[in-house]
């Protein structure tokens, strides 16, 4: 294999010239860069990575940190993301470093990695109103985009989100105008951005059906199977729904099995709708009757998220680096008409 010092010889420059003209150095003019980069791809150059690191100070590295409790086993949709970010990254020639972290601190975790210096930047999930990573990220110049976006209104940082507000209206409204008056909700964590966004949209289309005090139907708490379950309980004791809107398909898991232990059918005495993520665990699909969703897949994430670090890196602005896509409502047997109470 081609070393720097043959590509020189070849073509009569010093090793540090054809190096400066590889990594792309201003001072070095553009008819030498072609040259060198014509005589590399002629001679079969692969350059040794780690050197082109310690000369450009970069890593090479992206890094996520997932932040889970002590009593909570971590997300099923954060590896369907770690994974696809690894795919789209290495096609960038980058790598995806991530850590678990279950200390009190939330930026903890990352001032280590950038006292390292162990990654060029950082991809933020499950963003907070008034997020600390987001700010220390900000304040020491660290690129970073953010899976979701943490606060209503202009932000001035990369993000890449789905329209949750559109995503619980639209799925509020499918069982409003099937007759659904008495609609529970069983929500994310209420410190997420994602679950304020959905109560926003559901309590608007609760409104323009006339629905009085929906805050009364909604309930916070992790996207588990265990707390659909427990959540349905205590609706169902305190109330009579004739519907439920769940934040997740794992949610919706254990809402399903409530409403079986309970003597209810789906969708005959209470109808389900949920958010869906594709998580292979919980296939909306597979369930009986099959589930209808709000669907906007987590993996679907992964290459733009990709794309606005590299972009990032590349210099383009963060204020320029702004997407938010819809998620796509998807009828299916698990909604019917509101049954008579």
């Amino acid at each position: 294999m081609a070393t720097l010092k043959d590509i020189a010889s070849e073509l009569g420059l010093s090793p540090a010239t054809v190096s400066r003209a590889l990594n792309g150095f201003p001072e070095v003019n553009a008819k030498t860069k072609t040259k060198v980069a014509e005589a590399a791809k002629r001679l079969n150059y692969r350059p040794n990575k780690t050197a082109q690191r310690l000369v450009s100070g970069k890593s090479g590295m992206i890094g996520v940190v997932l932040l889970a409790d002590k009593n909570r086993v971590a997300d099923q949709s954060f590896f369907e993301v770690t994974g696809g970010l690894s795919q789209h990254l290495a096609a960038q020639d980058r790598d995806l470093i991530f850590q678990v972290d279950i200390q009190d601190d939330p930026v903890a975790p990352y001032k280590r990695l950038v006292e390292k210096s162990a990654v060029d930047g950082f991809i933020i999930q499950g963003p907070a109103r008034g997020d600390t990573r987001i700010s220390y990220l900000q304040s020491i110049g660290m690129p970073f985009v953010v899976h979701g976006k943490a606060d209503t209104g202009p932000v001035d940082y990369a993000y890449y989100d789905i329209d949750n507000v559109a995503a619980a209206r639209d799925a509020t409204k499918l069982l409003t105008d099937l007759g659904h008056r008495r609609i529970a909700f069983i929500n994310g964590p209420q410190d997420r951005a994602f679950a304020r966004d959905r109560r926003r949209g559901f309590i608007s289309a609760c409104q323009a059906a006339g629905i009085d005090d929906p805050d009364t139907w909604i309930l916070f708490g992790p996207q588990s199977e265990q707390f659909g379950y427990q959540g349905a309980a205590d609706i169902l004791e305190r109330l009579q729904p004739t519907a439920f809107l769940c934040a997740s398909t794992l949610t919706a898991q254990g809402v399903r099995d409530c409403l079986k232990h309970h003597g209810l059918s789906c969708p005959n005495d209470v109808s389900i709708v949920a958010h869906d993520d594709a998580i292979v665990t919980a296939r909306a699909i597979e369930f009986i009757p099959p589930l209808t969703v709000t669907r906007s897949p987590m993996r679907d994430a992964c290459k733009p998220l990709a794309d606005i670090m590299g972009q990032l890196l590349a210099g383009v602005p963060a204020a320029e680096l702004q997407i938010t896509s819809s998620a796509e409502l998807i009828v299916r047997g698990s909604t019917g008409p509101a049954p008579k109470i």
